[in-house]
């Protein structure tokens, strides 16, 4: 299938017919912030780039966290340390925008979309080199597709993303071939069953796997794509799709286990980081201090892993921050760490809660438990943050405050020293596996 889209007005051109209130972290007080060829037919839908992220939670859903009967839709522990993430959490579209009118909707674990409104529903975040994991499921004479480092609304898939395809019935580009671009070792059948695409987008390689098997790998030597969103398509029939899965990669250590080289402890921190056991620890000792990177990060994806060794203890990750020095220790964005909630319950942080930018924006849900290792996640590109922690998404949220070379008084879109946090005597973690990889600036 091939879309191509017009400026006015802007339009689908389908190319495969279908059938049929907290504490501070910060020691002070204040409000929370909220050309390629032509296929044969073709069929036209609207779109939209104004339309907003799905963010649709029940209050009645079973916990984002919590083990699914049949399994699906969750990660292990050891594919979290792996630094796999979880795009669609089983229950909601939180995360994810629709560039049309498609009904997309959740119903019994997976994303369903029909009709005759054809269109994407792509993530929020930007992603650049990566392996994507998702089953799809796509009636008798259906059409849909993945696409990878695509723009919101493509107007030539051939040029402007890698177009996975899932459509049996397309007259050249058939179900697992790169629309355009590249076809499948093998014939394949996608209708009417499940089935698990993979696409390992690294660089200008493209390695596509359909049930375990790879039967395809595109290297593009013309688009030199860098990034963009990963969207489904509903380009027609009835489609769904489960588990999806999505792991960074070409991620770069920032800690070697053994020493704090590329590291160094802002003056007058009051704080204590020790390496043990192949880990930072970081305690409070006298009170407040900040360990920071030697070099600066702007648009990026960060993942490590932590333990609060208390209950309720307050840390955090900070990030495009100003150089700390002893009469301004730390002035950047925060990524909160603090498992605290109220009254027991998990959409109530107590102090923003894990995974939350403080003071920006809340986490929707406390995932981590103090005791436990956790894993997290951060995507910084331009005004835009999204965080994951054990594999769920907790924040999607865009700064849209006027420019200012403090984070803490507005936005902020300068590189900046990544730090953590020793906030209190009281504080007591570990950190692991800290790796970072760049976006475009």
């Amino acid at each position: 299938m091939r879309i191509w889209l017009t400026l006015l007005p802007l339009l689908f051109v389908i190319g495969c017919q279908p059938a049929a209130k907290p504490s501070s972290s910060e020691g002070e007080t204040g409000a929370t912030e909220t050309s390629a060829t032509a296929s044969p037919d073709t069929t036209t839908a609207p779109a939209s780039e104004s339309l907003a992220p799905i963010t649709n939670e029940s209050t009645e859903q079973p916990a984002l966290e919590a083990p699914s009967e049949d399994g699906h839709n969750r990660l292990t522990r050891d594919e979290l340390s792996e630094g796999w993430l979880r795009l669609f959490d089983g229950h909601t579209l939180f995360g994810w925008k629709p560039n049309s009118e498609t009904n997309w909707r959740v119903e019994n674990g997976v994303i369903v979309a029909e009709g005759e409104v054809k269109g994407l529903l792509c993530t929020t975040t930007v992603w650049a080199n990566f392996h994507l994991k998702c089953d799809v499921k796509l009636d008798a004479g259906g059409n849909s597709g993945l696409f990878l480092r695509t723009p919101l609304v493509p107007q030539n898939p051939v040029t402007d993303c890698y177009e996975l395809n899932v459509c049996d019935s397309h007259p050249e580009y058939k179900s697992a071939s790169l629309v355009g671009r590249a076809k499948p070792m093998l014939d394949v059948t996608a209708d009417g069953d499940w089935h698990t695409l993979e696409a390992i987008v690294n660089g200008d390689t493209v390695i596509v796997k359909f049930d375990d098997q790879e039967i395809l790998t595109y290297v593009d030597d013309t688009s030199h794509l860098q990034q963009g969103f990963i969207g489904l398509q509903m380009n027609g029939g009835h489609v769904e799709f489960r588990d999806v899965f999505l792991r960074p990669l070409e991620m770069t250590d920032l800690f070697d286990g053994e020493t704090l080289t590329g590291w160094h402890v802002v003056p007058g921190s009051q704080g204590k980081f020790d390496v043990e056991e192949g880990t930072i620890h970081v305690t409070g000792a006298e009170g407040r201090g900040f360990l920071e990177t030697d070099k600066t990060y702007g648009n990026f994806v960060l993942q490590f892993e932590a333990l609060s060794h208390g209950d309720a203890l307050n840390s955090g990750v900070f990030f495009r921050a100003i150089e700390g020095t002893e009469k301004n220790p730390a002035d950047g964005y925060e990524f909160q760490i603090q498992n605290g909630i109220k009254e027991g319950d998990r959409t109530e942080p107590a102090d923003f809660g894990t995974g939350a930018i403080f003071r920006r924006v809340a986490a929707r849900r406390v995932i981590s438990n103090d005791h436990e290792w956790f894993t997290a996640t951060l995507v910084a590109n331009g005004p835009h943050f999204t965080t994951w922690v054990d594999g769920v998404q907790v924040v999607d949220w865009t700064d849209d405050r006027p420019a200012n070379e403090n984070p803490r008084q507005g936005l902020r879109l300068e590189p900046g020293h990544l730090s953590l946090q020793s906030h209190d005597p009281t504080t007591d973690l570990q950190f692991r596996n800290l790796r970072i990889s760049a976006l475009t600036e």
